[in-house]
């Protein structure tokens, strides 16, 4: 009988390595199932343009007296 637990890693997504970024030769970037992803999600251009205009919205916004569109913590705004 076959069991499904085989003591092998079926897959794995990495997001810390040491060092960060892995040198192109490291041996994990050619194993087909192991996927190595960015640390931290504001690593794209996509998501680090995002932070930017959120960033002046809450600025803007700051500057005239009102309340930031996108504050993380929303709470304040109850006392």
């Amino acid at each position: 009988m076959r069991h499904w637990f085989q003591k092998r890693i079926f897959a794995a997504a990495l997001d810390v390595t040491v060092p960060e970024p892995l040198p192109v030769d490291h041996p994990l970037l050619t194993l087909e199932n192991c996927l190595i992803v960015p640390h931290i999600a504001s690593a794209s251009w996509r998501t680090r343009a995002r932070m930017s205009m959120m960033a002046a919205e809450n600025l803007i916004a700051g500057l005239k007296g009102e309340k930031l569109p996108n504050c993380v913590n929303p709470e304040i705004y109850k006392k």
